[in-house]
């Protein structure tokens, strides 16, 4: 219970809390409000079975999907470029018994989503600047029709109705940086049937000249077109709207889905960790979570769209991601930027290797009189999750919460790599815990977000049932950091795709996630029960 106390409900960034700057530390709580935490249901979860897969480091298991009718998972593989099926009907035995051949499509797949035995899959072609292929399948894997699509279509998903699939295309530029493809997202209409299906690009055109407020343009002087990059999509309960993580742009496109367009681009803006502790540096001697002069941009991957309290709230997991290119790239250590002398006078103290000298930032940003040197510092992702209302404005973020969990659980694990075990404090200096996976379940009522971290690996699960105060419920790691993940015996690492299942579709009865690990090739079922 302690660590229950200890991330207590009424935490909120300082970005929510006005006028009130609480440095990212935990109020104490009264005996009456102690009394009303123990009383309220925590949750928890209990690993059922793993399929694996048995290769390290190749992407083998990333996105994952639920069919309730077959009881069957369906699941990218990165390693043989197509799809997994996996019999869940049992889910302490998972098993193979099938794979969706992709060779004649693409180059492999990227994401798959399902919708009431129809298998949706986002394919990106061979040459990188080409359009992708959205393909459609039975749950055997059979193909039953295929569709041009945008340039690197990386995640796809269902509206609930079943009416339309949505995908976004990325359009990631060449690894020279001379081709850099426009980015757009696919509506595929399948009112019809799949075999009909109507596709729409909607694209940025309207953005170019004009980012948005606390948005950026990550490559200077590169359009709107070719620089938004769409990575995942949510869509609404009532399948009219959907948002889209733009992450290297730190912001979001909300999608008229029935009118077939983007109709916003909403800026996230940057968190303030003069006020949000973090530990910057992997050469400080261990775990070292204080406030520095740095503004972190959100950046979120994955985000999923949840009903509370009459309204749809969004919450992501904001990894951060830069532009590094073989022919362009912007990262930078804080050591080798020229800091403006009346910004930071301690300049030199800062930029020391166990201070910020490790951080990873940009140099695109931060030079706001044009003088060629760095008044701001911007560090790639917040280390945290978020919950944002309908309009993209920021109702909660957990602030320094996850990796102070991961301190007090796993010290001697510490923003670790995910490639090898002994690595601990390794990823301070870049995106600590990395929170990516996020998806939102009901159970017993209660609406329960999971945060999976994908460098220590583990996911978070929280009560967002009222999105302004979050109540923490436990933190599941079953990644075995005595074990050599190079021999497959080191346990599930780094959740890369979450998929909840609600206890009327599940096998058991009872409420079920499933994670699909991607260092490990593996795939998880877990049990969310009460503790």
């Amino acid at each position: 219970m302690a660590s229950q106390m200890f991330f207590r409900r009424t935490l909120m960034s300082a970005t929510i809390l006005a006028g009130c700057v609480f440095a990212g530390a935990f109020m104490p709580m009264s005996k009456a409000e102690a009394a009303e935490e123990t009383a309220q249901q925590l949750y928890t979860a209990k690993m059922l079975g793993v399929y694996k897969t048995g290769v390290f480091d190749e992407s083998a298991a990333e996105i994952v999907d639920f069919d309730a009718k077959s009881k069957r998972l369906f699941v990218v593989n990165g390693n043989s470029k197509g799809i997994d099926i996996l019999d869940a009907s049992n889910p302490a035995e998972l098993q193979k018994v099938g794979a969706i051949d992709l060779s004649k499509l693409g180059k492999g797949a990227n994401s798959v989503a399902v919708h009431d035995g129809l298998v949706a899959v986002a394919i990106e072609a061979e040459e990188q600047d080409k359009p992708g292929v959205i393909g459609f399948f039975d749950v055997e894997g059979q193909e039953i029709a295929a569709f041009k699509v945008g340039i690197l279509p990386d995640m796809v998903t269902f509206t609930p109705d079943g009416k339309k699939v949505l995908i976004a295309c990325e359009g990631e530029p060449t690894d020279d940086y001379k081709i850099d493809p426009e980015g757009s997202v696919a509506i595929v209409d399948i009112s019809e049937g799949p075999k009909k299906a109507k596709v729409v690009l909607a694209g940025f055109e309207a953005w170019n000249g004009k980012t948005p407020a606390g948005a950026r343009i990550g490559k200077p002087g590169a359009k709107a077109t070719e620089d938004f990059e769409p990575e995942y999509i949510a869509v609404s309960a009532d399948s009219k709207t959907a948002w889209v993580s733009l992450q290297e742009n730190n912001a979001l496109a909300i999608v008229d889905v029935a009118e077939n367009k983007i109709k916003d681009v909403v800026g996230l803006g940057f968190k303030d960790h003069r006020v949000v502790p973090f530990d910057a540096s992997n050469k400080d001697g261990g775990i070292n979570i204080r406030t520095w002069p740095v503004k972190g941009m959100y950046m979120p991957d994955s985000l999923y769209a949840f009903e509370t309290q009459g309204q749809t709230f969004i919450v992501t997991g904001n990894e951060g991601d830069s532009r590094d290119y073989e022919g362009w790239s912007e990262e930078v250590r804080v050591k080798d930027l020229k800091l403006d002398a009346g910004r930071f006078p301690n300049a030199e103290w800062l930029q020391k290797k166990e201070n910020l000298g490790r951080l990873k930032t940009t140099t695109t940003m931060g030079d706001l009189d044009g003088d060629g040197d760095h008044d701001e510092i911007y560090a790639y992702g917040a280390r945290s999750f978020s919950i944002w209302d309908a309009q993209g404005r920021l109702v909660f973020d957990s602030a320094d919460q996850l990796e102070r969990l991961t301190a007090e659980r796993l010290p001697k694990e510490f923003n670790s790599s995910d490639d090898e075990n002994g690595s601990m404090d390794d990823r301070s200096d870049d995106k600590g815990p990395e929170p990516e996976a996020v998806t939102v379940g009901e159970v017993d009522g209660r609406k329960l977000a999971f945060i999976g971290l994908e460098r220590i690996s583990g996911f978070a699960i929280y009560d967002v049932t009222d999105p302004y105060a979050p109540r923490f419920m436990d933190y599941i790691n079953s990644r075995d950091f005595t074990g050599d993940p190079k021999m497959g015996t080191a346990g599930n690492i780094s959740p890369e795709g979450m998929r909840f299942i609600a206890a009327k579709d599940s096998p058991t009865g009872k409420a079920l996630l499933a994670v699909a690990y991607e260092i490990s090739g593996s795939t998880a079922l877990f049990e969310i029960m009460p503790q």
